[in-house]
């Protein structure tokens, strides 16, 4: 693939999973501050409408690479592409990611292994590969997107909110080790949003989701981006989210349990 743009004053932005939902808002968001992106999502057509609507809207450059980040070698790739067109990215959100939702025994184990690939491999090698040309430089900045999932286990979801776990928990590693580098990681822990992510992991017909209220990706993205320039280590978009958030610390392990596989069955709102 040949990469190239003209314009590399202003700073640049790479964004997975940025065809729609939040990782689209976020885009929006960079863009609107004059940010050139490089737009990530295995959706070609969707990035092509964006990769020909920013540009005349915000004046900025948009790279779109086509990747399905479940394939292993995604990652690697993406990073040779821009490096041979001596893009530097200054910004890294890591926003692709999916679920499945039933019981463990039941559900589909080629869709498992496939999110385990995007939400956690993908976003530990793109974060490994961008991230020693920050620290050498001295500047830039990590958004990684969790969930609410990630600080409670999550029966009938328990692939998906591990995979939200470990990535809590590995940006708040690495928030701490790179204090007085110049680059920051935030982690961004939205609940429930209004965004194709559940009609394509089909969770949209779900007791746990069935004529439940959301956030908008819009509202969620905003959220996540002022968090991300406050420098702020774990964003947690809505007061009932923060709270419930601190309140699982406190509670026996085992009750928060059933409370969750209760919340997912539908039975506690």
């Amino acid at each position: 693939m040949r990469i190239t743009y003209q314009n590399q004053q202003k700073q640049t932005a790479l964004i997975t999973g940025a065809a729609s939902g939040i990782g689209y808002e976020l885009a929006h968001l960079f863009a609107r501050d004059s940010y050139n992106l490089v737009l990530v999502d295995k959706n070609g057509q969707k990035l092509s409408e964006i990769a020909e609507d920013f540009p005349k809207k915000f004046g900025i450059y948009v790279i779109k690479i086509v990747k399905d980040l479940s394939i292993p070698t995604a990652p690697e790739e993406i990073f040779t592409d821009l490096q041979q067109a001596s893009i530097k990215v200054d910004v890294l959100v890591n926003n692709a990611g999916f679920g499945s939702y039933g019981l463990f025994n039941e559900t589909n184990l080629t869709a498992e292994m496939e999110m385990l690939q995007v939400n956690l491999v993908s976003l530990t090698h793109l974060t490994k590969l961008f991230l020693k040309d920050m620290v050498n430089q001295g500047n830039g900045k990590i958004l990684n997107v969790a969930s609410t999932a990630a600080f409670q286990p999550g029966p009938l979801m328990a692939v998906y909110s591990a995979t939200k776990t470990y990535i809590l928990f590995f940006s708040e590693a690495l928030a701490n080790e790179l204090k007085d580098t110049g680059v920051t990681v935030t982690v961004l822990c939205p609940g429930p949003t209004e965004s194709a992510f559940h009609k394509i992991t089909g969770m949209a017909d779900s007791e746990l989701l069935k004529n439940k209220k959301m956030m908008s990706a819009e509202s969620v993205a905003k959220i996540g981006y002022a968090g991300l320039f406050a420098n702020t280590a774990v964003v947690i978009p809505g007061v009932k989210n923060k709270i419930l958030a601190e309140l699982v610390r406190f509670t026996p392990r085992k009750l928060v349990t059933e409370v969750v596989r209760s919340i997912h069955e539908g039975k506690i709102s």
